[in-house]
């Protein structure tokens, strides 16, 4: 018996072995300071590899950080720096020993930027650890009530963010990444400047849809300039903010994709929300498929489909359906490192597996 969730999937030189990927799920765990910051470590190895061992196809490595004002937290992964590139080779080079294809999603975090972590409240850092900074963003306007209002962007400091990602691109080159996928989603700097609930510039870079792309676009067009031709390019969105005419919105998506399309990225990696606002989500299982789907049917674009896929029938469905090319699990791979396999098994599909591993099956 075969499973569409199983068959291969190829994008220019690379064939990813099945359609269950890892998504980017942020760690929080690397140094904060000091010569180590932003360098991956043992933690780093052992979860995405336990992952890799578990069958996933493609792991995409958590957000990481273009500049060090770029990081969600402080103990956030980092690429601004060639320090920081060993620690990463270190993970693709075992990733793509179990036949995982590496990716890297390299972000910037914006007006979201300098928080604690999850588990240590989730908030700005406070003034008094050390470790904080000032956030940017397209304009003073606060994340919510809490957050500070971030110190507007100008135009020169837009180029560098910019080039900050080329730079990037170059780095996760040299670490060995197969995939890189530009983090325009989830309320961060790029998904910033996409919606007018968070963009409000009046220059070239706010007000009409093309201003307020424009970032996006560049920062794709420095990042295919050093990305090799034969590599494939992803770019993640937010389809919709969940603020109706207030944000950015799901039609907008579309003509975004279609031109991210002609800029060179080969897969959209479909998510919703983050910006903030009174957004009313209508959260459930698979609540984010159809805008996936609708991308793909409008524009030829492939798809990745993210959010509540948890089970193997359902995951299936979608990519036997033709709702998307691949999925992507987060929380659900946090739940269970080996849930390709157990998918395999419940599909009655092939999956590989370490030969370590063979009195198990």
């Amino acid at each position: 018996m075969s499973a569409a969730l199983f068959e291969p999937f190829t994008l220019r030189s690379v064939t990813v072995p099945n359609r269950v990927w890892m998504a980017p799920m942020c760690q929080y765990s690397a140094e904060p300071t000091g010569p180590g910051a932003g360098v991956a470590g043992d933690w780093h190895l052992a979860h995405y590899g336990a992952r890799a061992t578990g069958g996933a196809g493609l792991i995409l490595l958590e957000s990481t950080a273009v500049a060090p004002e770029g990081r969600i937290s402080p103990f956030d992964l980092g690429i601004w720096d060639d320090a920081q590139i060993d620690g990463l080779r270190r993970i693709t080079g075992f990733l793509s020993a179990q036949g995982t294809v590496p990716g890297v999603q390299i972000g910037h975090a914006g007006r979201k930027a300098s928080t604690e972590r999850p588990w240590e409240g989730n908030g700005p850092v406070a003034a008094d650890r050390g470790i904080g900074w000032q956030p940017l963003g397209p304009s003073p306007v606060a994340y919510d009530e809490v957050h500070p209002v971030p110190t507007e962007l100008t135009v020169e400091q837009i180029r560098d963010v910019v080039r900050q990602f080329g730079e990037a691109a170059r780095r996760a080159l040299a670490a060995g990444f197969k995939v890189v996928e530009v983090h325009g989603a989830h309320g961060y700097l790029i998904g910033q400047f996409l919606s007018p609930f968070s963009n409000r510039r009046t220059d070239a870079y706010g007000g009409s849809f093309e201003n307020r792309t424009r970032l996006a676009l560049e920062v794709v067009d420095a990042v295919r300039a050093v990305w090799p031709e034969e590599l494939p390019l992803f770019f993640r969105i937010s389809a919709t903010d969940w603020l109706e005419e207030q944000g950015w919105t799901a039609d907008e998506t579309v003509r975004l994709a279609a031109l991210l399309r002609e800029h060179g990225v080969d897969l959209l990696d479909v998510s919703t929300g983050g910006n903030g606002g009174p957004a009313r989500i209508p959260v459930a299982p698979g609540y984010q498929v159809p805008f996936a789907t609708r991308v793909k049917e409008e524009t030829g674009l492939p798809v990745a489909a993210v959010g509540l896929i948890t089970e193997s029938e359902q995951a299936e469905k979608i990519v036997a359906n033709g709702e998307a090319d691949a999925v992507l699990l987060g929380r659900e791979l946090l739940r269970d490192a080996s849930w390709p396999r157990r998918a395999a098994r419940e599909l009655g599909a092939e999956l590989a597996f370490p030969p370590q591993y063979a009195r198990a099956f």
